[in-house]
């Protein structure tokens, strides 16, 4: 049988298994994760653009529920483009980040101007009407 070394220094090195661990310990924040104010501030001033773009949305919504759709749902679609020029702008938004500056950006962008776009073309008396749609529908239903 072999002595122990004296030193864990002189120790042969394990090298771990090469599997996924069962439980994840650690997560990277995303880039802008950090506080967008100083940490002696209170929790809403610390997570303002979150609740921002939280506030326009729950506006939206109960504008919606009062009867003014289009209005409500442009106001929804407008809250998500703010957030994505929030998250353009500014180094730190708080729980705004989710994923990559990139992503975030690009996924708030999109679902704004499609929620706008499509507040836009509902009916009754549609504020906007993109032609080549209606000859898309008469092709797809007949």
């Amino acid at each position: 049988m072999g002595a122990a070394p004296e030193d864990a220094s002189q120790a042969p090195k394990k090298f771990g298994s090469r599997r996924f661990p069962l439980f994840t310990r650690d997560t990277a924040r995303p880039e802008g994760g950090g506080r967008a104010a100083g940490g002696d501030a209170p929790a809403p001033a610390r997570q303002w653009p979150i609740i921002a773009v939280l506030s326009v949305t729950a506006l939206g919504l109960l504008l919606t529920t009062f009867g003014l759709f289009r209005v409500g749902t442009i106001l929804v679609g407008v809250a998500l483009l703010g957030g994505a020029v929030l998250r353009w702008l500014l180094p730190d938004v708080g729980m705004l980040a989710v994923r990559s500056r990139f992503t975030d950006m690009i996924t708030c962008a999109g679902l704004g101007i499609v929620i706008v776009l499509l507040a836009m073309m509902a009916q009754p008396d549609p504020w906007l009407q993109i032609p080549f749609l209606q000859d898309t529908l008469h092709f797809t239903v007949r």
